[in-house]
């Protein structure tokens, strides 16, 4: 068994219930993601609100008080997949952890975790995006330059990471993402596929990052201009949500 903690910040239960009902009648995946991450504007920038590792026993947090930028598309993958409030409580355990098991070494703890473990609900189309300007590095993640290892208990894990390099987003290539887009931030440390995640929200001609911003001026979530927020950024891994199955 495994221990529970939640903590609803702004939000009521009886709320949330009818955000995520209202958000399954948007039929377009987009507007979905939209919706629900808005509701997050503003909500506190808080890291390590999750409980567990190797010495100690992990905990099903669901914190929305405060979010990380994992977190916080941990909570709106799941939203996004559900009709209702328990919907979305069984669904952040399939989204979080392997095979939904409530584990340490179980807990997607990098972002290319959802492409090889989650290839039902989202998809790498960092490629079909990239094309010819698409780099490949072979990565051994959770392992330092020097041996030791970001995330003790966790086995180092041999994976190739496919990026578009920052200077390679340009408008056509900016064309190509779309609302709802889960991009991380392509981190050139060894050990790190990642160094942040954020979702796309397109309006018109400008493209947004909407991401839990951990920088003193916002540490909240917040929307900013994506080509700038990327200029000095090594580049970008780009996971499309799928469309989910209706339910029977």
């Amino acid at each position: 068994m495994y221990n529970v903690h939640v903590n609803l910040g702004k939000f009521s239960q009886e709320e949330l219930d009818r955000i995520i009902r209202g958000s399954s009648q948007f039929k377009r995946l987009s507007k979905r993601i939209d919706f629900l991450s808005k509701q997050f504007l503003n909500v506190d920038y808080v890291e390590s609100t999750l409980t567990g590792d190797v010495e100690t026993p992990e905990v099903f947090v669901v914190n929305l008080k405060g979010v990380d930028c994992f977190t916080f598309i941990d909570y709106i993958e799941a939203m996004r997949l559900s009709h209702s409030f328990s919907e979305f409580m069984a669904n952040l355990k399939k989204v979080r952890y392997k095979s939904g098991n409530i584990a340490f070494e179980d807990r997607n703890h990098f972002f290319t975790d959802w492409r090889e473990f989650h290839s039902d609900i989202v998809a790498d189309v960092t490629e079909d995006i990239g094309a010819q300007k698409t780099l490949r590095v072979q990565k051994i993640l959770n392992k330092k330059e020097d041996g030791t290892f970001y995330l003790p208990g966790i086995r180092p894990l041999q994976r190739e990471v496919t990026y578009i390099p920052s200077d390679a987003v340009t408008d056509p290539l900016l064309k190509k993402l779309r609302t709802g887009d889960y991009a991380g931030i392509y981190s050139r440390l060894q050990g790190l596929d990642v160094s942040h995640i954020g979702i796309i929200i397109k309006g018109g001609d400008a493209v947004y990052l909407r991401h839990a911003s951990s920088l003193k001026k916002y540490r909240k979530v917040v929307d900013q201009d994506f080509k700038r927020y990327i200029v000095n950024k090594p580049g970008i891994i780009v996971l499309r949500p799928k469309t989910r199955r209706k339910s029977p």
